[in-house]
């Protein structure tokens, strides 16, 4: 049994759910968020701002976990949207199942590091938003998602970046052709 059968097995309401391509998971608001483990296919999360504009937070592809995390660990309703860009294959659970079961020392010692590289990615994100230029954003897009490119539409790609699809178009272009 890997790890991650091993925790859902902690929560006897995790259940497997299919969802079509389009079809939204969590809306904002919803009081009962969950914790999603993608085991195919494709989701997202994202908030609306009140102008009507969307703003990704994050893609969820395979073996990747979504969640609102500030709406679970503060008992608040949820902020983010999450949504599936194809057709999935998701895990349902709750994340009270982490705190739960014997744990080794070691286990739990490889769960802190999956966490702290997940913080990691976030923070390397949160300050390439705020001070670097966009094609390094988008170069590291490509290294976060090596295998995504192709499957999200460029506009969302855009919108993850904080860059419009022009700008996005732009950069793509000086990337295929180097000086």
């Amino acid at each position: 049994m890997n790890n991650l059968e091993y925790i859902l097995s902690l929560d006897p309401y995790a259940k497997t759910k299919q969802f079509k391509k389009g079809e939204i998971i969590q809306r904002e608001g919803d009081i009962n968020a969950s914790t999603h483990y993608v085991k195919k296919g494709l989701l997202r999360s994202y908030t609306i701002d009140s102008k009507g504009k969307e703003h990704i937070f994050m893609f969820a592809p395979e073996e990747w976990i979504v969640a609102d995390i500030e709406s679970q660990e503060f008992n608040k309703p949820v902020e983010l949207y999450i949504d599936c860009l194809e057709d999935s294959e998701v895990i349902v659970f709750d994340k009270d199942c982490f705190f739960k079961g014997d744990l080794s020392k070691e286990e739990i010692h490889k769960n802190t590091v999956l966490l702290y590289r997940r913080m990691a990615v976030l923070q390397r994100r949160v300050l390439m938003l705020m001070s670097s230029p966009a094609i390094d954003r988008y170069e590291y897009f490509l290294k976060t998602y090596p295998n995504l490119p192709h499957r999200i539409p460029q506009h969302m790609i855009a919108t993850y970046l904080g860059i419009t699809p022009q700008a996005l178009s732009t950069i793509r272009g000086k990337i295929a052709k180097p000086n």
